[in-house]
């Protein structure tokens, strides 16, 4: 073989064996046989006539001349991409796939139904959503966008802020009815609480007076859940008492099933962010789809708005 023989589609193999690190999954995603993702990565590693990936068993890694080789097709390939959308942008009708990762409990109540508005606006353009609360890495899974709660560490990424997403304390009127209502941030400690097991220091609640003071108050209490969408399920069952997203409960508290406590006390926001893959940002239907996100997002209730950008 010689070098014409290194074509887009053997370049896009390798780069998603190269992300996905397994033959089966890339086959699966791309709708075609594992024999012919080997046979491509074969084809293209006799083109370029070094080897690119080191297979083993269990997994398939770049070597080193693979990795600075992906490196370069990611550009190539982002090229072609960015060509083929200006040239369908030139006849008005952007189209091709945007991938997105998001908070699964987020995703579920809003992100879902803003996505269903956008493609009745761009009914070309196809959306690949994941609801995880994974921090995935957007390069490694081929994520475009990536909505996202809490601190971040992806500081190679395009960041916009969204906003601070404010928290509530929470509980059904049933319990409140059979357990009381707490009046002071230390009456906490007679009550049941419903803990995120996959939130840090969710054992301590920390509140804030009206006046500035700060209250650490333990929280404990037999339930723990790593699901926004099952926590609310919890807290109307009447099982206890959590500090709840806004978004998560908000249509909750306005059909009586919730109703907020310790109203003078406040809990820490937490910002909403979207992350862009920075090479991704200047592709015309995924720019579409980060401003109609961050429009809409704008709306939702307890989402506070935050004027930062990088």
């Amino acid at each position: 073989m010689d070098k014409s023989d290194i074509t887009l589609e053997r370049m896009r193999t390798f780069v998603r064996v190269a992300e996905r690190g397994k033959l089966s999954l890339v086959a699966n995603e791309l709708g075609i046989g594992q024999s012919t993702v080997t046979r491509h990565l074969q084809e293209l590693e006799e083109a370029v006539g070094v080897p690119l990936l080191s297979r083993t068993t269990r997994r398939v890694t770049l070597t080193d001349e693979g990795s600075r080789y992906y490196a370069n097709s990611i550009q190539i390939l982002r090229l072609v991409e960015q060509a083929g959308d200006e040239a369908r942008g030139a006849r008005g009708a952007p189209a091709g796939t945007v991938r997105i990762s998001c908070t699964a409990a987020f995703g579920v109540l809003h992100a879902s139904r803003f996505i269903f508005a956008f493609q009745d606006r761009y009914p070309e353009i196809g959306i690949d959503l994941s609801l995880t609360d994974e921090r995935v890495d957007l390069v490694r899974e081929g994520v475009d966008i990536a909505l996202r709660l809490g601190p971040l560490t992806d500081s190679s990424l395009k960041l916009r802020a969204l906003g601070q997403s404010r928290r509530l304390l929470v509980a059904s009127p049933d319990y409140l009815a059979a357990r009381g209502r707490p009046v002071i941030p230390p009456d906490l400690s007679r009550h049941e609480g419903i803990r995120m097991s996959n939130v840090a220091g969710s054992e301590t609640l920390a509140l804030q007076g009206a006046g500035g003071e700060l209250h650490m108050v333990p929280f404990a209490g037999r339930l723990r859940i790593d699901h926004g969408l099952a926590a609310r399920e919890a807290l109307v069952a009447g099982r206890g008492i959590a500090p709840a997203h806004r978004w998560l409960v908000d249509d909750l508290l306005a059909a009586g099933l919730l109703e907020t406590i310790l109203v003078d006390y406040s809990l820490p926001s937490v910002p909403l962010n979207m992350l862009i893959v920075p090479e991704r940002a200047a592709v015309a239907r995924v720019r579409l789809l980060v401003d109609f996100l961050a429009e809409q997002i704008a709306d939702i209730p307890g989402i506070e708005k935050s004027i930062s950008k990088r």
